[in-house]
């Protein structure tokens, strides 16, 4: 194939899809967390980054005279990380760990009575991915999600002009896919 700049042109029809025009949103367990409502609007804000969740279907590999054969095993949900902007007011920071306290306290090693059942500890979450024009491209629902790693804060004496940061990594039973082109019936399913 010879190198034509042009036929390449003509496939970048929009102009390439952005990876900083995204929004994430989610749920806090109300039954744990008294701020519930506050950590579920300032997480929006300060959900600095994320991914689109990735696919995986595991091979089952049978062995015949020496010889593998693969066969197409079951689906694979890898966690989901995002990246958090600490304020002062520790409001995420807070809302993670009494969500985590309640799944496996500190110093009893006990669960809180209201997170006994799955339904009352995990929730949904989304990651919409927007267009240039502000039109949602893609959407995506994390079904049953909780915290499973709340990565500690770096403090430094020579970290001027920062804000902190941490991430949040999530373990969830699915996700589903949204398509964009659905338009409005998307932000209904979103929020």
């Amino acid at each position: 194939m010879a190198f034509n700049i042009q036929d390449f042109r003509s496939q970048m029809l929009f102009d390439g899809a952005r990876p900083n025009l995204f929004e994430c949103t989610m749920t806090f367990p109300i039954n744990v967390i008294s701020n519930a409502s506050g950590a579920q609007e300032k997480f929006t804000f300060m959900c600095r980054a994320s991914q689109i969740p990735g696919s995986q279907v595991n091979a089952v590999t049978v062995n015949y005279f020496g010889r593998e054969l693969k066969f197409a095993g079951n689906r694979v949900f890898t966690e989901w990380t995002v990246t958090i902007i600490n304020d002062e007011d520790f409001i995420l920071r807070n809302a993670f760990e009494k969500w985590m306290n309640g799944l496996n306290s500190h110093r009893f090693n006990l669960r809180n009575p209201n997170m006994v059942y799955s339904f009352d500890y995990q929730q949904d979450g989304y990651v919409k991915h927007y267009g240039k024009a502000g039109n949602i491209l893609k959407a995506y629902k994390f079904i049953g999600l909780f915290p499973i790693d709340v990565s500690p804060i770096e403090l430094d004496w020579a970290a001027n002009d920062t804000m902190e940061e941490y991430a949040v990594t999530f373990a969830y039973q699915w996700w589903e896919t949204i398509p964009g082109d659905q338009g409005a019936e998307v932000n209904a399913q979103v929020y």
